[in-house]
């Protein structure tokens, strides 16, 4: 988020509705300014709310303004305006009201309200829980003027100018404060401090149970022993009896948060074991003996409070653990501990900071893993700081190295790995801005080697390539050399719960005017929970001729969600694209794959080939409706 644009310094003083324009606009970003301002210890739910609470009557507070006085504009060097009058006094509004609200306790907010849900900000790596640690650690008006700094990019003299505009008594003591938090803007600017891109999960339902199941025995018995004692006589008789209810039987929820009752799995049984999947991984890492780890870990898993910071892929259930799940690994990893656990369903990851403890903040992330086979269980990404990433690898795994995709004909590097099988940093991809490098990891077992990429979760995505009915792993130039230009285009199913994608070259076209070669590929990504698939169909001209290999992305001419096609049930596909030759005339493009008899095109463009591939000229914005018939005479349209 760049800091918004200068404004001439003409602009008129801003009224109170011109100030409510402004709040609406960037509502986004004021929310994400109170919530870094807000105190770390409401908890992130409430912070949360608490941002969207002062937002929203900042933006009632903007609309009962009076219109006649101006409002003072925020100077920059030379008397220039610095910033959009209208945003500067929705910001002041913010400000005040977020320090006010740490500073006194204030009844909940009515609006917006939420029930039976916990709400987070997107959980990030070791980084962003140091710098929540360091944001508790400071005052309000220190938080303000970190963000302020950070998040709005003010220089020290307009941030001094903004705080005491605030009401900040100390501005000079509060950017002093402010100094010892060194932090890259990117973070602030990260999801893990958006409080408008949230994840959600129930609260403790086995505690809210037995809450209700108390309230209702309370007012049960309140209602027989009114009727009892409006009886006559003397209501239960000296000789009646009652047994005690049995209290101490253990739930098998109980059962499972007993570090002693963890499943754990032996360095060897992999070789034996029918299965070869996350129920073989052995139990590894140097704190897996550790029960108080173990103990917090559990008890954060079934009752995670407001200071947790939670994730989950789409699809993946956030309660407790139902009997007593398996531990893959407990140990240090960075600045970070960390603990693995799988339940036949889910893989859950806790993190705290080394020496930190359970006070100083958590991160506790789950993601789907059921149906894992020998591929898609061989890593698990054990570590996530910043843009560096650490995998820890199945026992089954012989060497790993890494490969970037867009460098098809670089080698591989071997990628280190330590005795506990926790690999040495690598840089993840999912995360970068630009598309300059795409570092994926090789994995060798036996005679099999598996390209996987990380795409923001905790399990990395298998990449394949081949037709719907039998892909395969990627080997071989020319399979990479597709893969190069189709990488760039992976964030499109980030963080989306992928379990796989393949990527498959379906047809070949001659261009008009001697244009060279195209290729059209297809590329599917199927989830962990079978729904949510993506489907891109990508159309992949020549690459310059000074390019050997590689080159930029394919353009991507159609895409679907939650469609059969390019997989195993509808293993076909048709798209177009509107194309421009060096001549710079425009042409109609469309390709079908090898079940397409015949092509047409109508609307704005009229044309029709008795083959798989159409070409047909056309004019600059021209949009065709495209249609194809199979071999068996039934008609298909395109991918959308």
């Amino acid at each position: 988020m760049r800091p918004l644009p200068e404004v001439p310094s003409a602009a008129a003083p801003t009224d109170g509705k011109q100030a409510g324009a402004a709040l609406v606009e960037h509502y986004p970003r004021l929310v994400r300014l109170g919530y870094l301002v807000l105190p770390p210890s409401l908890g992130s739910h409430r912070r949360v709310l608490k941002a969207h609470a002062l937002a929203q009557r900042c933006l009632l507070s903007g609309r009962r303004a009076g219109a006649g006085g101006g409002v003072p504009v925020p100077r920059g060097p030379g008397g220039a305006a610095a910033v959009d009058p209208s945003y500067a006094l929705a910001r002041r509004r913010m400000l005040r009201a977020a320090l006010a609200a740490g500073r006194r306790a204030r009844l909940p907010s009515l609006l917006p309200l939420v029930w039976g849900l916990r709400l987070f900000p997107h959980s990030g790596g070791s980084d962003g829980l140091a710098l929540e640690n360091a944001l508790s650690a400071l005052s309000g008006p220190g938080r303000a003027a970190h963000a302020l700094r950070g998040l709005e990019g003010l220089t020290d003299t307009e941030a001094r100018r903004v705080l005491a505009d605030a009401g900040v008594a100390h501005p000079y003591a509060a950017l002093a404060e402010a100094a010892g938090v060194p932090v890259p803007p990117a973070l602030l600017d990260s999801p893990e401090f958006d409080p408008c891109s949230l994840q959600a999960r129930t609260p403790d339902l086995l505690r809210r149970r037995r809450h209700a199941k108390a309230a209702l025995t309370a007012v049960v018995a309140l209602l027989v022993c009114g009727a009892l004692l409006g009886l006559p006589g003397h209501g239960w008789g000296r000789g009646a009896v009652s047994g005690p209810r049995d209290g101490g039987r253990e739930t098998a929820a109980e059962q499972a948060l007993d570090p002693a009752r963890l499943s754990r799995v032996s360095a060897t049984f992999w070789q034996r074991s029918p299965r070869t999947d996350f129920t073989s991984w052995p139990t590894r890492g140097s704190r897996a003996g550790d029960t108080r780890l173990l103990r917090r870990a559990l008890g954060v898993w079934a009752r995670p409070d407001g200071a947790v910071r939670s994730s989950a892929t789409p699809g993946t259930p956030v309660g407790p653990p139902m009997g007593a799940p398996q531990l893959l690994y407990a140990g240090e990893v960075d600045r970070l501990t960390v603990v693995l656990f799988y339940d036949g369903l889910r893989v859950v990851r806790y993190a705290e900071l080394r020496d930190g403890g359970r006070g100083e903040g958590v991160a506790l992330d789950f993601a789907r893993v059921d149906g894992a086979d020998r591929a898609t269980a061989a890593a698990l990404i054990v570590a996530r700081g910043g843009d560096r990433i650490r995998y820890l690898t199945a026992p089954w795994v012989s060497s790993m190295s890494v490969r970037d995709l867009l460098a098809p004909d670089a080698g591989r590097r071997p990628l280190p790995r330590r005795a506990d099988g926790v690999t040495a940093a690598l840089t993840s991809p999912a995360t970068a801005r630009d598309c300059r490098a795409w570092e994926a990891i090789e994995v060798r077992d036996g005679g099999a080697a598996r390209l996987m990429a990380d795409l923001g979760e905790l399990v990395p995505a298998r990449l394949t390539s081949g037709p719907p009915s039998a892909p395969h792993d990627v080997a071989g130039w020319a399979e990479r050399d597709s893969w190069a230009r189709t990488a760039c285009l992976l964030p499109a199913v980030r963080s989306r719960g992928v379990r796989s994608v393949n990527s498959w070259q379906y047809a070949e076209q001659l261009l008009p005017e001697e244009g060279g070669s195209a290729r059209w590929l297809c590329t599917r990504a199927e989830t962990w929970r079978g729904t949510g698939s993506r489907v891109l169909a990508q159309f992949q001209a020549p690459s310059a001729p000074a390019v050997a290999t590689g080159g930029p992305p394919g353009a991507v001419a159609a895409r679907a969600e939650d469609s059969p096609a390019c997989g195993l049930r509808a293993p076909r596909v048709l798209a177009g694209v509107l194309w421009k030759s060096q001549g710079g005339r425009w042409y109609v493009l469309a390709a079908g794959s090898e079940q397409f008899a015949s092509l047409t095109a109508s609307g704005g463009v009229e044309a029709r080939s008795d083959s798989r591939l159409l070409a047909v000229p056309a004019r600059a914005g021209d949009r065709a409706r495209l249609n194809g018939t199979l071999a068996d005479g039934s008609r298909v349209g395109a991918l959308r």
